[in-house]
């Protein structure tokens, strides 16, 4: 009974003292690996790899809990390449949203291959407003649905910065549920409601001369892309052709004014998922990602970036101020581009890799409907 009751406070003690050093040990990694992020020492040519739980809020998720990841490299460990970013991230909101999400923007040696793409595995309810720039505030329905998107870009330096090669997208929405919503009228559903599977392949062409895609200092890019979803391969057929140019130009020693005009142009049957669509954390942040939605998207947007503030205490915190305006419509004439919406906001920036200038940003973006909210690695655009 002695025996036993010294076994039970050896081992109490023990498992004491194990959840003690084991709890030291997770403060003190933890410690030291925000430290290592916070106060990087490393040489600037050597890989990093961020992992970091998020806590964000926009209009498309609601609350948001996820966990991402970031690798950030120069091939070769060779500065004068570009940067690469691989960017994952998993996430669930209190609107019963989830999925996983990997993009990337990868240069090879010398920068003479380019591979830009992205893909979304999720279970996305999202709400439906109808099609055009006329349809009601409140949405028409919610769709419950799974989706599968993957776009890639395989690219060839051709020229010094001109860049040119293959483009594939893979689309794939299923499970399709519209729920209509109590108040909202009656509506036809629209083309793909029962779900569709896509693949398109085509052209880019691409001019980029930026080092550092996650913030610009300085540079242009312009993307000029057309892909062709043949029947044979998909469940309808349509073209789209995307036009997508953006200009950095350092004002004084630390700010950036950046602008960005987007062009999304479909013909065909084009399935209500792969309309074009406007919203989400790039462009016109602040409405719901597909809040209008049509064959057709022109938007511009600028941004004045103080990277960082003149703060003296500190040079890693930073800001942004940004406007936007956009429109869509069914095809090009007058009667069609009737109405555009704007959006602008501001946000704070704070430098995560100061090495690699590279920042977080969280923004918040005001509509005439409302307030969107955003927090990620990596400027909008």
């Amino acid at each position: 009974m002695y025996i036993a009751c010294m076994s039970k406070k050896y081992f109490s003690l023990l498992l004491m003292l194990t959840l003690c050093s084991f709890q030291a040990f997770s403060q003190g990694f933890v410690k030291r690996y925000i430290n290592g992020i916070l106060n990087d020492t490393s040489d600037i040519s050597k890989p990093q790899f961020l992992v970091y739980p998020t806590l964000a809020y926009a209009p498309e998720t609601s609350w948001e809990i996820g966990l991402s990841s970031l690798l950030v490299y120069y091939a070769k460990r060779d500065t004068s390449n570009r940067l690469s970013e691989i960017n994952g991230f998993t996430f669930f909101t209190l609107e019963n949203q989830y999925g996983l999400w990997f993009d990337h923007a990868i240069y090879s040696d010398q920068n003479k291959w380019f591979f830009l793409g992205r893909i979304r595995l999720q279970s996305f309810p999202l709400k439906y407003h109808g099609i055009g720039m006329d349809t009601p505030e409140d949405y028409l329905a919610l769709v419950d649905a799974n989706q599968i998107m993957i776009k890639e870009r395989v690219l060839r330096e051709v020229k010094r910065n001109l860049y040119f090669g293959l483009e594939a997208d893979f689309q794939r929405i299923s499970r399709v549920d519209f729920q209509p919503s109590p108040e909202a009228p009656e509506f036809d559903l629209p083309l793909g409601y029962t779900g569709s599977t896509n693949f398109g392949i085509g052209l880019g062409l691409v001019y980029d001369d930026r080092h550092n895609v996650l913030n610009v200092r300085k540079g242009r890019f312009s993307e000029l892309a057309f892909l062709r979803y043949f029947p044979a391969f998909s469940d309808f057929g349509f073209n789209t052709i995307i036009s997508d140019t953006r200009i950095f130009t350092p004002v004084g020693k630390n700010n950036v004014l950046a602008w960005q005009l987007l062009g999304q142009f479909n013909s065909g049957d084009v399935p209500f998922n792969q309309l074009a669509l406007m919203g989400g954390d790039s462009m016109m942040r602040g409405y719901y990602l597909g809040r209008f939605r049509d064959n057709n998207q022109l938007a511009t947007q600028i941004e004045f970036r103080m990277l960082p503030l003149p703060l003296g205490f500190t040079n890693r915190i930073g800001a942004a101020a940004f406007a936007g305006t956009g429109t869509v419509f069914p095809d090009f004439s007058k009667s069609a581009i009737h109405k555009v919406v704007w959006s602008a906001g501001g946000g704070l920036r704070f430098l995560l890799f100061p090495k690699k200038d590279i920042y977080t940003r969280f923004d918040v973006a005001f509509t005439q409907e409302g307030t969107g909210y955003y927090l990620f690695i990596g400027e909008a655009f």
